[in-house]
Parts: C-alpha cells; structure tokens; sequence
C-alpha cells in the first residue's frame, strides 16, 4: 500500500532536461517562438516548439462588500471581449512583481490599495508557454488621485463593473467567464476565505505577503 499524500511530499519543483540545437525562428514585440530539441530519459530526443514570454501579474482588488473589479476587454486570438482583472506584462526588465501590479491597477482601472497579497501563482498553458502569471489581491481600495492614465488600442473604452465574489463564481462555473486570471484567483479567494472562515478567522491571514519568493519570475 503507498504511503498517503501529505502536503510536504505534493509540490511542484523545478527541473530542466538536457537540450540542444536551439533556435529562435519567430521574435515578436513582446513574445519569441523557441524550438529545442529534449533529450528524454528513454535516451530519445524529442523537438519541443513554445512560445517565451516575459511573464504577467493580475489584481483580484475586491472593495469592502465582498465585490470584484472586473472589466470587459476585447482579445483577438480568441475574437471575444472577455471579462477580467486589471493585468499586465512583466515587461520592464527587473521589474518588481508588485510594483507592476500596482502599476497596472492604476493604469487600467485607476485605483490604489493599501494592502496587498500574493493570491495565486500559476503557468497559463505550460505545454506551450512558458508564460508565469503571480495574481494578486489588493484591498483597502480607493480612487488614484494621479493623473488618470491615457489608455489606447483595446484598452479604449473598457466597461467596468463591481460583482460579489459570489456571483462571479456561479458564472465561472457556468461556463459564462473564461479568462485565466479572474478564474483562477476568484476560485483562489473563494477557497481562502472559506478555509479561513472554517478555522475561525478572517480570510485572509493563509494568504503569502506580497513580496513572497516567486520561483518562476525572480526579480533584481
């Protein structure tokens, strides 16, 4: 009989399998294609195609009634406007995880907040991408006082809405909401909150601080 599952034995960890011939055939504004080929432990080789990204972070800013900041954004690959959280690339060099969540909270939706969380970390399709997203959770919100951010492309006109945790969890699991980021970390806070509350406490204090280690994306 296999011993049972605990937490310290179940953990992702990190890894990299020989490779060779390496090659860049596609470099885009933002994003790379790389093809490699692995050498696998049956002693084959294997090419393996997939795209390199700078990586991303995403805020769940939820206000004191338990309500979400969602906006409504079009994407072209997929030719749906989605509904999400404020997000955005990892693309200035060293960049500080946070600060670039801060930064795009105020960019995209023009707030601030006073406490912060690491909330969930996840690779978006890592079959393909080596894209890494941190997602965050920002409370203590209020409106920036700075100059509002002049957006453009598909950020011009975004709707805006504020939705109880609730609610965007029955559409999540309607199939009605789609984007990775708002799926993960709505479900994310949903199972913190309700873990915490089962243990008699407030929330959020299961959640990492803000400045938690990030093995995939580590900064200067």
């Amino acid at each position: 009989m296999s011993e049972p599952t605990t937490r310290a034995r179940i953990r992702d960890t990190a890894e990299s399998w020989p490779t060779s011939d390496t090659e860049t055939p596609f470099k885009g504004h933002i994003t790379a294609m790389r093809t490699e080929i692995v050498a696998m432990p049956d002693g084959s080789r294997a090419r393996r195609d997939y795209v390199v990204h700078p990586g991303s972070v995403g805020v769940v800013a939820v206000d004191e009634q338990q309500r979400l900041l969602v906006q409504r954004q079009y994407r072209h690959p997929v030719r749906h406007k989605l509904w999400e959280v404020p997000a955005g690339l990892l693309d200035v060099p060293g960049e500080n995880p946070l600060h670039a969540a801060q930064r795009e909270l105020y960019e995209e939706a023009h707030y601030e907040a006073t406490m912060w969380n690491v909330l969930v970390d996840l690779y978006t399709t890592p079959g393909s991408s080596d894209e890494a997203v941190r997602v965050f959770l920002a409370r203590g919100l209020s409106e920036s006082r700075a100059e509002r951010f002049a957006v453009e492309h598909e950020e011009v006109g975004m709707e805006t809405a504020w939705l109880p945790l609730d609610e965007v969890i029955a559409l999540i699991l309607a199939g009605e909401l789609h984007n990775p980021l708002l799926v993960s970390g709505a479900l994310a806070l949903k199972a913190a909150t309700t873990l915490s509350a089962a243990e008699g406490g407030d929330g959020f204090g299961g959640l990492r601080a803000a400045d938690a280690p990030w093995v995939a994306r580590p900064y200067r």
